[in-house]
């Protein structure tokens, strides 16, 4: 503005933090947050239930580009509320319900933020990275002994970290362990040394976890991120360098785990994990027989069994979340997530092919994601709060690209950009 009496000129700069500095940072807390849920409520589900809140009360838009997974959520609730008349402990079922409801609403959050702005993508990687370092170095720490009340840290002799089992610990830490190693198919390994300490910190935190589970998703991710960057570089030389990372990375590999199996305590139990069929799988109502029972019982009963009522006939819980979904949710939720899951990849694939500043990211998501669904088979997925953040990004990304194409095939001028 000017000075009176045609003085000099100057602009006024504002002070303090601007509303998007602060929405970034309340995005990155969020990320940051999902790591910590040894106990319940945890702190990420008050804070992002308010978070929420606050984004769509300040004009958040619920995107059609995102519609599938809006409807596909709200069905899938839908039947977990029709079974709950079903259940014993009607206070444990609509408890159990309330939070599918929350967690459906995150993955929605997560396709709104993306589909509004896809560069937020990094706030949430940077958030999400940096919480699981902190969470592996936690659980290592643990196992070691290195910081007090190290048994918190710990169940059944295995690295749980800040999770309240390692079933959950090991495969949240997959994706952000993908993040890292994509540095190095893009950029010069001896100029990102520094990323090589969190990556062996994520890396043991999975193998200590000592789940056969975040062992396999972290192996298969990692092939599919690997597959589909050679496929997709359109530079031999790069291709080749590649190839050569790729040796490289499973040497160093090999070597990791002849170290970290020269102690003793780390090889009896790696020992006991590395098989593939534990007792408590191949039992006479072991974890492979109740699928058969179980999809053969829920055959008769349209609404479910009702929500945390499967192991009151067999032994344990389902432990596969495509069977829980038809007991649990009934036949509509059980359809529903089906649906949502072919709609998720098919939506997905095309995205792999297109290059964006996100399309490494998206690698990353859907091989993480690919896993897990594979993963899904043998082990309830169904409240882990990063498989709903899965979704969420991935229909965020989805998303974008439609908005991208609407956008470019818009007229201008009165004529097509095509």
């Amino acid at each position: 503005m000017s000075e009176p009496y045609g003085g000099a000129t100057f602009t006024r700069r504002p002070h303090g933090l601007s509303v998007k500095s602060l929405g970034d940072g309340a995005l990155w807390l969020a990320a940051f947050l999902s790591g910590f849920v040894i106990e319940e409520p945890a702190p990420y589900e008050l804070y992002m239930a308010l978070l929420a809140l606050v984004w769509f009360a300040c004009g958040l838009k619920l995107r059609p580009e995102f519609g599938p997974l809006i409807i596909c959520m709200i069905l899938y609730v839908a039947g977990g509320l029709a079974s709950i008349p079903l259940a014993q402990k009607f206070g444990d079922a609509v408890m159990y319900i309330a939070v599918t409801g929350f967690l459906a609403m995150t993955a929605i959050f997560y396709a709104a933020i993306l589909a509004d702005n896809p560069n937020r993508f990094r706030i949430i990687q940077n958030g999400y990275t940096i919480s699981a370092v902190l969470v592996s170095a936690i659980g290592v720490a643990a196992y070691f002994n290195l910081i007090p009340s190290s048994e918190y840290f710990m169940r059944y002799g295995r690295a749980r970290g800040t999770f309240q089992d390692p079933n959950v610990f090991g495969p949240f830490l997959v994706l952000p362990t993908l993040l890292l190693i994509q540095v190095f198919f893009k950029n010069s390994v001896l100029k990102n040394l520094h990323v090589l300490v969190p990556l062996a910190i994520l890396l043991l935190g999975v193998f200590l976890s000592f789940s056969r589970g975040a062992w396999g998703v972290l192996f298969a991710s990692v092939l599919i991120v690997y597959f589909l960057a050679l496929i997709t570089e359109r530079n031999a030389r790069r291709r080749g360098r590649l190839v050569l990372l790729g040796v490289g990375g499973l040497l160093a590999v090999v070597a990791m785990l002849a170290i970290a199996l020269s102690i003793d305590t780390v090889s009896d139990m790696f020992a006991q994990r590395a098989k593939l069929v534990q007792d408590y799988d191949g039992s006479r109502l072991g974890r492979f027989a109740r699928y058969s029972l179980g999809f053969q019982m829920v055959m008769e009963y349209p609404l479910g069994i009702g929500p945390l009522e499967f192991n009151k006939y067999f032994p344990e819980d389902e432990h596969n979340v495509y069977l829980k979904g038809f007991t649990t949710y009934g036949w509509l939720g059980g359809t529903v997530y089906l649906v949502l899951v072919v709609w998720t990849i098919c939506a997905l694939v095309p995205l792999l092919f297109k290059h964006r500043p996100w399309t490494a990211f998206t690698h990353c998501v859907f091989a993480v994601f690919i896993a897990h669904l594979i993963l899904s088979v043998i082990i309830d997925t169904d409240h882990w709060r990063h498989m709903y953040l899965l979704y969420g990004l991935a229909w965020g990304l989805i998303a974008t690209d439609k908005i991208e194409r609407k956008r470019r095939a818009s007229p201008v001028n009165g004529q097509s950009v095509f």
